[in-house]
C-alpha cells in the first residue's frame, strides 16, 4: 500500500506543477511572481491582469486537482475501493504541494486553495457544497479572499472530521478515515502557513479588500 500511496502523491504533484498563474501571466509576457503580491495563484493574477485572466488561472488551478483525482481512480478505485477517498487526498496533497513549491518554478508558487477546492469536489461533494455556501457567506460579509479562505479551510477540516465521526465513510476501516482526518489537517496548516503574511496584515487591519 506505500507504493499505491507514492504514486498517488507523484501523480498529484505532477498535475500541481501545471502552474495556471504563471503560463497566463507569460500570456502578458510577464512572471506574475514579480508583480503584486508575488504569488502565482487567482487573487494575485486578478488583480494584476483582470478578472478574465483571475478566472482562468481560478479554473485551471482547480480542475488540475480534480483531473489527478480521476486518474487515481480510474487506476485504483476498482483494486482498492476501501481506501480511495484516502488514496484521493494522498493525490491532492501532492497536486497542493507543487502548487505551492513548484520544483519546476524554483519552489516558489501559489497557496493551494483552488487546487484544495478541486479535492473537495473530487473526493465529497457534500463538503464541497458546504464550503461553497461559507466561502459566498463570509466573501460577500467581509470582501477579504484570503480570510474568506482560511475560514473555508477550517470549514472542510470539520465538515470532513465531522462526516467521518458519523460513519459516512463506512466504506473505510476507521484507522483509515483518522489518517485521512490527519492529512486535512496538515493541508489545514500548511494553508495558514502560506498565508502567513496576510494574516500579519489581518492582524494589522491592512489586509485589501477585493469587490467585484
Amino acid at each position: 500500500m506505500l507504493i499505491i500511496v507514492l504514486v498517488c502523491i507523484v501523480i498529484g504533484y505532477i498535475f500541481g506543477l501545471f502552474q495556471t498563474g504563471y503560463f497566463i501571466g507569460k500570456l502578458y509576457k510577464t512572471d506574475i511572481r514579480k508583480h503584486g503580491s508575488g504569488n502565482a495563484g487567482s487573487t494575485n493574477v486578478l488583480r494584476t491582469f483582470g478578472k478574465k485572466a483571475g478566472v482562468l488561472t481560478l479554473l485551471g488551478d482547480f480542475f488540475k486537482c480534480v483531473f489527478a483525482i480521476l486518474l487515481v481512480k480510474a487506476l485504483f478505485k476498482g483494486s482498492y475501493p476501501g481506501y480511495f477517498p484516502l488514496l484521493s487526498v494522498y493525490t491532492a496533497v501532492g497536486c497542493v504541494l507543487a502548487h505551492n513549491f513548484p520544483c519546476t518554478l524554483g519552489f516558489k508558487g501559489g497557496k493551494g486553495i483552488a487546487s484544495s477546492a478541486g479535492m473537495l469536489l473530487a473526493v465529497d461533494i457534500r463538503v464541497f457544497l458546504i464550503c461553497t455556501v461559507v466561502y459566498v457567506a463570509v466573501f460577500y460579509f467581509t470582501h477579504i479572499v484570503s480570510f474568506t479562505s482560511l475560514v473555508t479551510y477550517v470549514a472542510a477540516l470539520i465538515s470532513f472530521v465531522f462526516l467521518g465521526a458519523i460513519g459516512a465513510y463506512s466504506n473505510m476501516a476507521p484507522n483509515l478515515v483518522v489518517e485521512m482526518d490527519f492529512l486535512l489537517l496538515f493541508l489545514t496548516a500548511l494553508a495558514f502557513y502560506r498565508h502567513k503574511d496576510n494574516i500579519k496584515r489581518l492582524l494589522a487591519g491592512k489586509e485589501k479588500k477585493i469587490y467585484f
